[in-house]
């Protein structure tokens, strides 16, 4: 088989989207010696330092190949309506794989393969800018019809897609994300220091990762730590990490500002890939408070290193924990904050959820989700 590979996200720093389809090419380069592979790009290479640094640790074997259409900027949905398709014409394949929208002007005998990491412009469409949601009204129920396979990312997304847009079951399969293989490496303590001075950490702290968006309920974390009695929350600072982006919560500054938290709740900014895993190790508890999610990586990713997780009870959560770690009441203000009290305090439930997530994150793996997927190709095309 050719397959086409959509890779505009690699390089980018687009968290969820760029890790998942980073990983599947990673592991693809591993598992497939038999099929060809063209990697679609809208940057040249080698005019490019994140895509080329990306492209250097994949090690893509000779079955794999890059191919550059269109020049850095181009306009997203020019290149997915007009380039993408006129190079199709002249180079066809067999599957083409995207996320969300499809291109429209393909031969119907390419298979197209599209993964759904989630449809929360459904939900709060308010988040998004108002031309994309204009674009992704109009053209996402046309690209679902269009797709051969519609993926979604937890058995929860699959279920959105089927109540949003009345989707046949035999066109939706899922796959669930993981970490990636070197995420769990030891860490020096002088490395974990040299990370603690770059982001300029305190000591001792409660950490939240992800966009800095609303669904993400980061308010309902600070008015939580706020509640945590001041005997037990003494010396343990709040770190919201992440790039503000333009659907930043301004509800964050107004909280700070309110309850004078200006030495107490730290925004350390975008934190490199590399980084993380320190971050997390350095982190005294998780905290993934977000309303809706299609997954949950960064859940997933502190569980992998062991470090004490609170989060959520929203269904995506609960298809990753298993009951490994400690869970609160999204609609129960009260709950948050008791829950988040005893995480920070209580040492035995610590302990316990630090053995149970290390066994549970042990059975994601790119490598299985990788294999599935390769699975659904061979099918779409009849093998």
């Amino acid at each position: 088989m050719k397959i086409a590979i959509d890779i505009r996200n690699i390089g980018k720093g687009r968290t969820g989207d760029e890790v998942v389809f980073f990983n599947l090419v990673k592991q693809f380069a591993l598992l497939d010696t038999v099929n060809n592979y063209l990697l679609l790009t809208d940057r040249k290479v080698n005019g490019d330092s994140l895509l080329q640094e990306s492209l250097d640790i994949l090690h893509l074997p000779v079955n794999f190949s890059v191919v550059s259409l269109g020049e850095k900027g181009v306009n997203k949905f020019l290149w997915n309506a007009w380039i993408l398709p006129k190079y199709l014409r002249t180079h066809p394949v067999d599957i083409l794989q995207v996320q969300y929208i499809t291109p429209f002007f393909v031969s119907k005998k390419i298979k197209i393969v599209t993964i759904v990491h989630d449809v929360s412009f459904k939900v709060f469409p308010e988040l998004i800018g108002k031309l994309d949601l204009f674009f992704l009204k109009i053209l996402m129920p046309l690209s679902l019809r269009r797709a051969d396979k519609i993926i979604g990312v937890s058995k929860f997304t699959v279920s959105e897609i089927k109540k949003y847009y009345l989707i046949k079951e035999e066109k939706l399969e899922w796959i669930h994300n993981a970490v990636a293989d070197n995420f769990a490496v030891d860490i020096s303590p002088e490395q974990l220091e040299v990370i603690r001075k770059k982001y300029n950490l305190p000591p001792k702290f409660i950490l939240s990762i992800g966009t800095l968006q609303p669904r993400k309920n980061l308010p309902a974390l600070i008015e939580a730590y706020v509640k945590i009695p001041s005997e037990k929350r003494a010396g343990i600072k709040l770190v919201l990490a992440g790039g503000k982006g333009r659907n930043y919560d301004t509800q964050i500054d107004k909280f700070i500002k309110n309850y004078s938290l200006q030495t107490e709740v730290l925004l350390p900014g975008f934190i490199d890939e590399t980084d993380k895993p320190a971050l997390f190790k350095l982190a005294h508890v998780f905290c993934f408070p977000s309303l809706y999610e299609g997954f949950g990586i960064p859940i997933l990713e502190a569980m992998t290193l062991g470090v004490p997780t609170l989060a959520s009870n929203i269904a995506p959560h609960l298809e990753i924990i298993d009951n490994s770690t400690l869970l609160f009441d999204v609609k129960n203000p009260t709950d948050f904050a008791e829950k988040l009290t005893r995480i920070v305090s209580d040492e035995y439930l610590r302990t316990n959820l630090m053995q149970k997530e290390l066994q549970q994150a042990a059975k994601f793996s790119w490598q299985q989700t990788a294999t599935k997927m390769l699975g659904i190709y061979d099918e779409i095309m009849g093998k």
